[in-house]
């Protein structure tokens, strides 16, 4: 038979049982649609962290402290201080992959201007540090290498905090603040960063000279971090190398001695957050699945119900001439029509709870082609794999059996 006639047939039983077709259907359009929006969400948390860690600096690597071993004791890292300017000079000088350096000297405190407040973090770094960091300013300008030399009291502004210590228009370059009763004058104001993938706003810092912050602040000499530039992407893993090797001469550490410090690169956090957001939705997909397979199971049942509904039918067209195999197919069609269809509807449900999710949650979410591709072949194989059983047992029907059948 024709396999253009056995579509006709199959969609010609369809139209008969419409609301059965629908229900039928109802299964598998929920795990499509289910499928999609939770590959959607997973990929679109994947992209928005790969997003936020390259914003901070695609070849940016930083070397913090590292817990040591100490008479017999593991100290832990927060109070561990090992980094030092003769550390950053040591880079600086021999490092052939390095592009830029920027040490950073952390304080916390308030930054007052007139009557309004707010409590915040200063690092001090050097000009390199927005180049790093990919960070332009939005007005106003950075401070030069002399005032690292004089370790004056200039500073940059975050976004946050210039909305929470300056009135709506108030324009704070050339304005004199105070961070913990040490009056600043601010030359710049940061351009809008927003949070990172930690949910830290970066917008709220104050930037000062490594040296002002040093000096006038902390009165420490030791840095909490140091941010270096590879000169391309393509070399993090060369300089990430011989940063350690330069570090370890410096800090004298014989070959048996753990490192005193820890070298991380963009690359490294990229990819620890996306095997777990791979993961999530690994674990999600297999979740929404379930109803593809709780689908496929109803498909089953109900491609029975019409095997045994159609005995009688099936025994006619066999009397005229019908094989097995066209009564196999005309019940396989009909079970992949009722899957393809319900994937169809499925899958423009899934594009749509994902933009829903988006507009109203506002998480984000990506629909990638090969999600709905793999859609569509998931719905043709649950309609082939749970419609071929019932179809072979309608081929396998006794003519005269079949005509007797009421």
């Amino acid at each position: 038979m024709n396999i253009f006639n056995l579509i006709r047939i199959a969609l010609k039983a369809l139209q008969r049982n419409k609301l059965r077709a629908f229900l039928t259907m109802l299964g598998i359009i929920i795990g499509v649609a289910a499928v999609i929006a939770m590959v959607a969400i997973g990929q679109g948390s994947k992209k928005s962290i790969q997003d936020q860690l390259s914003s901070m600096g695609s070849n940016m690597i930083t070397i913090r402290p590292n817990s040591n071993v100490a008479a017999g004791v593991r100290l832990d890292a927060t109070s561990v201080q090992t980094l030092t300017i003769n550390d950053v000079k040591a880079i600086q000088k021999q490092a052939q992959y390095i592009d830029v350096v920027s040490p950073a000297a952390s304080a916390r405190g308030q930054v007052i201007n007139g009557s309004l407040n707010w409590s915040t973090g200063m690092q001090g770094v050097s000009p390199d540090y927005l180049q790093i960091r990919n960070w332009p300013l939005k007005d106003g300008v950075i401070f030069s290498a002399s005032d690292i030399t004089t370790a004056a009291k200039v500073c940059l502004l975050g976004q946050t905090v210039v909305n929470n210590i300056f009135l709506p228009g108030e324009n704070p370059v050339g304005a004199t603040i105070r961070f913990n009763k040490i009056p600043f004058k601010v030359i710049g104001v940061l351009a809008m960063k927003g949070e990172n993938a930690f949910g830290q706003d970066q917008d709220d810092v104050v930037l000062s000279p490594y040296t002002t912050v040093q000096e006038r602040i902390t009165a420490n000499i030791y840095f909490q971090n140091i941010y270096v530039s590879a000169k391309n992407e393509s070399l993090t893993d060369s300089a990430t190398n011989e940063i350690s090797r330069i570090l370890r001469a410096s800090h004298r550490l014989k070959p048996t001695d753990i490192d005193d410090f820890a070298v991380r690169t963009q690359a490294e956090l990229i990819n620890t957050f996306s095997s777990t957001s791979q993961l999530l939705t690994v674990l999600l997909t297999a979740i929404a699945g379930i109803s593809l397979v709780v689908g496929g199971i109803g498909i089953m049942n109900i491609m029975y119900v019409s095997v045994t509904e159609r005995t009688r039918e099936i025994g006619l067209r066999m009397s005229i001439g019908a094989r097995g195999i066209d009564i196999l197919f005309q019940f396989l069609i009909e079970a992949i029509l009722i899957s393809i269809t319900g994937g169809l509807i499925g899958v423009a449900l899934g594009i749509t709870a994902s933009r829903l999710v988006s507009a109203f949650l506002s998480w984000p979410t990506l629909v990638s082609n090969s999600s709905i591709a793999l859609s569509f072949l998931v719905c043709a194989f649950t309609g082939v794999f749970f419609g071929y059983y019932p179809a072979q047992k309608a081929s396998r029907l006794d003519p005269i059996e079949a005509l007797r059948y009421e």
